[in-house]
Formats: C-alpha cells, structure tokens, sequence
C-alpha cells in the first residue's frame, strides 16, 4: 500500500509506542531471516542464474533457427516446385504448337526442356525410393554386376570378339541350324509327353497307396469290430465261457463273413485271434449245461474226441490264401484248407492235426515244430471219413497232404518227412526236401 506523499504529518495518526516496538521487532527478525536465506541459496542460484541467462540466449537463437529454417526451405522448395511445374507446362505448350506447326526444332527445343525438367522433378523422389528399397550392401552388388556387365561388352567389343561371332555366324549352314532346331523341337515335344504319362503314372501310384492305406484302415475297424462282438457272444457278464448253439451258429456266420472279405493278413489275425482265445479248440462240455469244463489250473479242458469247438472253421479258409503271414501257435486242426496258399508262412507250432491240406502249397514255409498228427510217424495216418481217430496211437490222425508242394520248405524235422513222403503220394514226395529214399509210399498212387 502507498501512502500519498500529500497528507501532512498531521494528518497521520500517531502511533503508540507499543505499536512501534513490535514492529521494530517483526522488521527485525524480517531481516534477518531474509540474509539468513540470502546465504544459503546464493551458492545455489548463482549456476542457475548463469544457465537461465544462457538458455535464455541460446535458446532463442536455436529457436528461432529451428522455426526459420523450415519455413524459408518449405518455401523455397514450393517456389521451386511450382516454378519447374510452370516451365514445364510450358515446353509441353511449345511442342504442342511445334507440332501443330510442323515445326522440328520447336517442337525438339520444347520436348528435351520438358524432358529436361521432368527428370529433375523425378529425380529426388526415385533417389529415395531407390535408396529405401535396395540396401548398401546389395546397392554395391547391384552397380558391380550392371557396370561389370557394360565394361565386359566394351572390352568385348574392342577385342574384335562381335566381329569374329558374326562371322562364325554368317558362315553357318542355316538351313542345317532350321532342320536341327525342328529336330529338337520334336524332341522337346516327345519329352514333354514322356513326362506327362510320367506325372499320370505318379498320380495312379499316390492314389493306389492313398486307397490301400484307407482300406487297410477300414478293414482294421472292422476286424476289431468283430473281435468286440465275438466276446460280448460267447461271454457272460462275469467273463466265463457261455456259449449256446445259437451264439455258436451266429458266432460262425460273422466269422465266415469277415473272412471273405478281408486280405491274408486280416485272416491270419483273425486266427490268430480265434486260436489264443481258444475258441478254435475243442473244449470238454457239461452234457447237461453245456459250459466248459475247467481244468483245475486256469483253463478249460481238452477233449479232442467228442468236444465242441465255439467256433468250427469247417470250410471257410479252403482255397483261402494266407502267403507269407503270421500262424505261429494256431489251432487249424481239422480245417479244411483244400488248395490254400500257405507259403513262406510261419508256422511254428501250428496244429494242423486232421487238417485237409490237398493240393495245398507250403513252399518256403517255416514248420518247425508243427505238428501234423498224433503218435509215432510210423503209425500214423491220414483222417479218414469212416473211422474215428485214435489219439494213443495216431492212427487217423494225421494232415491229408496229397499233392500238397512242400518245395524248399524249412526246419522240416525227420519224423515231418517221413509222414509226408509216405502219405503225400508221388506229388509230394518228389517236393519234399532231403528227398524221401527208403521211405515206401503207403498212399499208393
């Protein structure tokens, strides 16, 4: 607050002197704590100052430097632009009316300003797009190779090398270049069919395998299908053998269904399945209930005279063919497999006990240890239509094997050959390995 200089002494009032102490005092302590703050912030404000009073210059300078700099370029820029626009605009009017005049060297003169000036318009541009999209690297490789491939046709050129083609060239009989370039051209035509029956062939092939793959996927559904409903037949819900003749005859049907129309390897797992769930061995039955007996020791007995099988192949593997699989340990006893395909098979093990192998073809088949009857090779024999077998001594026990081809058949054991050249008939025996001298031919023919 001011006071007016004008007001006298008088009219001011008169302080009391209590009034005039305390303010002595607070003016005081007012200065004291402002020298008191003087000294404390002056070493701090002195850099400060000095970097306020620079910025303050500096700054505005640069700033100002900044702001002009853009603007005056922007402008000079778009001065220029519009200028090099206007001439262009017109050189193109001066070789329009070159043109309409019929005038050549107006119309040139206006055409290269033009040309002139649309290059520079276009340069900066390009440049940057030509810089952005090719990197330095492969900038450097792409002048070598262009101003190598300039500098080799130069030094091609001077060296007399054109001269020289062009008279090789002229010296050529092109008539015969004519015949030879139809020639090849026939040529290319018969390689491109070539490849064509060639890339035909290769879609066949792919889509033969694509087929055959599927198959054998369908056909692995469908036997595990079988498998499912087999067991869910013949057994009870406790797990235990509980066969009927209606479960066995349906049992029976499915099964000779599925084996007319899967391939060797679905029949020979098929078997093998059948035969190690022992539902292909005749199984001793309570006459009364007609269950399977247990032995005592964690299967069902045995009966080969009068027991039942749950499921009896009968005829359904005759003629079958089963090359080259699996049958190691299956029961086809008293099968009949008239004129089947066993070749090159495993059939270790295999019980082929009153099994009808007529006309069959085993060569090349693993029969180590298979059994073809019961007892002693000298006393058995064939199955016969009349009378029963005898299992003690092995009479009517044995595989019909006549005219079956035992050819290079493998691991064949003595007593194996000496049943088969004696009950295999002449056939036979000139297929049986070691050759069957001394053994007579009880068959007969």
């Amino acid at each position: 607050m001011t006071l007016d200089p004008n007001l006298s002494k008088s009219d001011t009032p008169a302080a009391s002197p209590q009034l005039n102490s305390l303010a002595d005092f607070q003016l005081t302590e007012n200065r004291s704590l402002a020298t008191h703050a003087d000294r404390v912030t002056q070493p701090t404000l002195e850099p400060a100052k000095g970097i306020g009073n620079g910025f303050s210059r500096n700054g505005a300078r640069e700033t100002k430097r900044i702001f002009d700099r853009p603007f005056s370029s922007n402008t000079s820029d778009g001065g220029n632009q519009t200028s090099k626009i206007l001439i262009l605009f017109l050189a193109i009017a001066i070789m329009v009316v070159g043109l309409l005049l019929d005038n050549v060297w107006l119309g040139l003169s206006g055409s290269l300003v033009a040309l002139a000036i649309s290059l520079q318009i276009l340069w900066n541009p390009v440049r940057r797009v030509f810089l952005e999209i090719i990197p330095e690297q492969e900038r450097a490789i792409l002048f070598g190779s262009v101003f190598g491939g300039i500098a080799l046709l130069g030094l091609l050129k001077f060296s007399g090398f054109f001269n020289r083609l062009g008279a090789s060239l002229a010296a050529i009989g092109w008539d015969a270049v004519g015949a030879t370039g139809e020639v090849l051209g026939a040529v290319g035509q018969i390689l491109i069919a070539i490849l064509a029956v060639y890339i035909a062939w290769r879609q066949y092939i792919i889509s033969r395998d694509l087929t055959i793959q599927q198959n054998l996927i369908t056909q692995q559904q469908t036997i595990d299908s079988y498998f499912q409903g087999v067991s869910e037949l013949v057994l009870d819900d406790e797990g235990l053998l509980e066969d009927w003749p209606q479960e066995r005859a349906i049992a029976e049907g499915r099964t000779a269904a599925i084996l007319s129309s899967v391939d060797a390897g679905g029949k020979a797992k098929i078997i093998r399945f059948l035969s190690r769930a022992r539902l292909l061995t005749p199984l001793r039955r309570d006459r009364r209930l007609g269950r399977a007996i247990l032995d005592g020791s964690g299967g069902y007995q045995e009966d080969l005279v009068s027991g039942i099988r749950v499921i009896d192949l009968g005829v359904m593997l005759a003629g079958a063919n089963l090359a080259a699989t699996d049958l190691r340990w299956t029961d086809l006893s008293e099968a009949n497999l008239i004129r089947a395909d066993l070749s090159f098979c495993d059939l270790v093990k295999t019980n082929l006990c009153r099994t009808i192998l007529c006309d069959a073809k085993l060569c090349g088949a693993d029969l180590n240890g298979t059994r073809l009857f019961h007892g002693k090779a000298e006393d058995a024999s064939p199955r016969s239509r009349l009378e029963p077998p005898n299992y003690r001594t092995g009479k009517h026990t044995g595989a019909v094997i006549e005219n079956a081809d035992f050819t290079d058949a493998m691991q064949l054991s003595e007593e194996q050959r000496h049943y088969c050249c004696a009950w295999g008939g002449s056939k036979t025996r000139d297929t049986i390995p070691g050759g069957c001298e001394g053994i007579p031919n009880k068959l007969g023919r």
